[in-house]
């Protein structure tokens, strides 16, 4: 009736040839019915030609039923295109026109719960602000959402916001026994524990004792007194090592000890720090017996390998030395020809372009403070080769050669 209706509206439309007449006779009422009967018969007729064209293909039905309101199995993602269907529907749902501002905050605070479920935190954290900014009245109601959204920024490990959203959240209701074991919780976290022990202990007094609030009380305190124990121990031990680094930087003044870093341009804590990777962790070190303890590298020129020491004492003699480092064979000296006693050791002088041998019977501390030898860069270096061979007298050639080149 309703195309009939419309079509009798275009009839009767001003400048149509089909206008009735203001007194129609029997006769042309029933020949206008005809032909309007006639007209829509045609319309049908020409729909059925057409063809059905607004399905879903075949291919893709299950796709399209998805999409479709009535049979969708899980609700559009951010970005997916709506269904006319469910686009009007959700229009409805957050139109303010249609509901209060409870409701809206309401229908916010039900989308948060449903992506908590399903741990879309972040978007739970959305839902809930949108429902503290609709501004009810309902207190009840917005404890809840604070509360809520501060679950969700518990779980993100947002600590200090979920602690901000558990006391709103108190503040609207006292009694939220919910919210202020979560304030105790963030406090743990944020590491703030005399504030957790407080918090435990006004929870107690208002909502009685209970295990988790006992064990988290417990383990704010024992955490508490670790990190003071691990705070004092860090206290002391840095200022040991402030004590060491000043006796170390007396005991290098006292001898004389020179470096090849000038002094105008390095301080003696830079001086002390190997600038090699394996012996960085262990700088120039007077000890507690009054030693100066020593990293060192012994270069085998002969085989272009270093051995790195990380600590030798300057009351050992180069030949103690020598002795610990060939107790075992090196695998690259295949006729065990490296002995303490088949061997010399040598050090160089940068600056003065120098190159001397050392009497493997003196200590480090009489090597150290000969007039000739520099540290650098943090350490001893020493060069051993075998007495009287090819290659002594290789890298003494060589290194002199280098020497006098560096020298210019």
């Amino acid at each position: 009736m309703a195309l009939i209706e419309e079509i009798r509206d275009e009839d009767q439309q001003p400048g149509s040839s089909t206008k009735p007449k203001s007194n129609m006779t029997d006769e042309e009422r029933a020949a206008l019915v005809e032909k309007m009967d006639k007209e829509l018969d045609d319309f049908i007729d020409s729909l059925e030609k057409r063809g059905y064209t607004e399905g879903w293909p075949e291919d893709r039905w299950e796709e399209e039923m998805n999409k479709h309101p009535f049979f969708m199995k899980e609700p559009p993602k951010p970005g997916d295109e709506l269904h006319p269907m469910l686009e009007g529907i959700q229009q409805l749902k957050y139109d303010p026109l249609e509901n209060t501002l409870e409701d809206l905050a309401s229908t916010y605070k039900d989308d948060g719960n449903f992506d908590m479920k399903n741990k879309k935190y972040r978007m739970a954290i959305y839902s809930y602000t949108e429902g503290l900014n609709q501004k009810c009245e309902n207190i009840e109601l917005n404890a809840s959402l604070y509360n809520n959204r501060s679950a969700a920024h518990f779980f993100l490990k947002n600590y200090r916001s979920s602690f901000i959203d558990a006391k709103k959240a108190l503040e609207l209701k006292p009694d939220y026994e919910k919210a202020a074991f979560r304030m105790a919780q963030c406090s743990l976290h944020l590491k703030k524990y005399e504030e957790c022990i407080d918090l435990c202990n006004k929870y107690i007094n208002k909502f009685g004792q209970s295990d988790k609030c006992l064990e988290l009380r417990k383990k704010a305190r024992d955490t508490h007194l670790q990190e003071l124990r691990d705070e004092r121990k860090k206290q002391n031990e840095q200022r040991r090592k402030g004590e060491t680094l000043k006796r170390t930087i007396e005991a290098l003044k006292t001898r004389g000890i020179k470096f090849e870093e000038q002094l105008d341009t390095s301080s003696y804590e830079d001086l002390i720090k190997p600038q090699y990777l394996p012996l960085e962790e262990h700088s120039i070190q007077m000890t507690d017996e009054g030693f100066l303890r020593w990293p060192a590298i012994f270069c085998y020129p002969e085989f272009e390998i270093c051995d790195f020491q990380q600590q030798i004492y300057d009351n050992n003699t180069i030949n103690d030395i020598l002795c610990d480092l060939f107790a075992e064979r090196m695998p690259q000296d295949k006729s065990y020809k490296y002995k303490p006693d088949t061997v010399n050791v040598y050090f160089e002088n940068r600056i003065n372009a120098t190159l001397h041998r050392v009497d493997v019977r003196k200590t480090i501390k009489e090597i150290t403070v000969d007039k000739d030898f520099l540290v650098g860069r943090g350490v001893l270096t020493f060069h051993v080769v075998t007495k009287a061979s090819e290659a002594e007298k290789r890298f003494v050639s060589q290194e002199r050669t280098r020497l006098n080149i560096m020298k210019f």
